[in-house]
């Protein structure tokens, strides 16, 4: 398995309809700049291509939750951060966050892990 980090934090955000590539421009010019400044780089990012349509999904990795909660908070206190949440406001209908962690299979070459 690829070296990824014991807790995912799995979100996902549904967008206005027709907003996508509006939302995901103010996520990229002012949202991930403060967030990589606290975060090791995602996972991943992706958007639906059947089924739920209209959101994106991004994972990012933290050592437990303490490394989780330690970043956010230092992340939220950013003088930069606002102006994200300000640009975004009218773009995001829901957000959903799940922390997930990782298993590890004997059969991928690790032990069981949960």
């Amino acid at each position: 398995m690829p070296d990824i980090k014991s807790l995912v934090d799995l979100r996902v955000y549904t967008i206005r309809p027709r907003r996508m590539a509006d939302f995901i421009d103010v996520w990229d010019r002012l949202g991930m700049p403060v967030q990589m400044r606290y975060f090791d780089p995602p996972i991943g990012m992706f958007t639906g291509a059947v089924g739920t349509l209209n959101q994106l999904v991004h994972l990012w990795g933290f050592d437990d939750m303490g490394d989780f909660e330690r970043r956010h908070a230092a992340r939220d206190k950013d003088a930069g951060w606002p102006a994200y949440l300000e640009a975004s406001v009218d773009l995001v209908v829901a957000q959903e966050t799940r922390l997930i962690r990782r298993v590890d299979l004997p059969s991928l070459g690790g032990g069981l892990v949960g």
